[in-house]
């Protein structure tokens, strides 16, 4: 299974950035997540963990693969017969706006029976977290803040 969605927010790349790697602040902002616990300090980068936990789904730990601070990261998670990989791409529209592009793509021997299973609500929970996203970014809260040093 392979999805991807897209959504123009009138905010600037770094406040959608901001907003986007603040992972643990994710539940505040979209229903498809009840907690987002960071493994460790710092900034998001390659090889950074957390365990997501979501309705309808078991608490899965997540590992950031790529990262380019500032514009995207993909994060993986693995279980038995199935590999999740989810892409978060942040673009440059110019004169203050973004494209977010989030795409999720699942592999392995069971990822036929979970697709059939998990389809559906997969594709609803990124379209949530993109719409989510959007608001969260577009506050005049979040367009206010600092960058902070490594996440512009």
């Amino acid at each position: 299974m392979k999805f991807q969605t897209a959504i123009d927010i009138d905010a600037t790349p770094a406040t959608v950035w901001r907003t986007l790697t603040d992972v643990e602040s994710w539940p505040a902002w979209t229903a498809s997540m009840t907690k987002v616990e960071r493994l460790q300090a710092g900034d998001l980068g390659i090889g950074s963990t957390a365990r997501v936990t979501q309705p309808k789904l078991k608490a899965a730990v997540y590992t950031v693969t790529e990262c380019e601070p500032g514009k995207s990261f993909v994060w993986e998670m693995k279980a038995t017969g199935v590999k999740v990989r989810a892409s978060h791409i942040v673009e440059d529209r110019g004169e203050g706006h973004a494209r977010m592009i989030l795409g999720i793509e699942q592999t392995g021997a069971l990822s036929g029976l979970i697709s059939m299973l998990y389809g559906k609500l997969t594709r609803q929970y990124v379209s949530m977290e993109a719409e989510g996203l959007k608001k969260a970014a577009e506050t005049p809260e979040a367009e206010a803040e600092k960058p902070e040093a490594g996440n512009a």
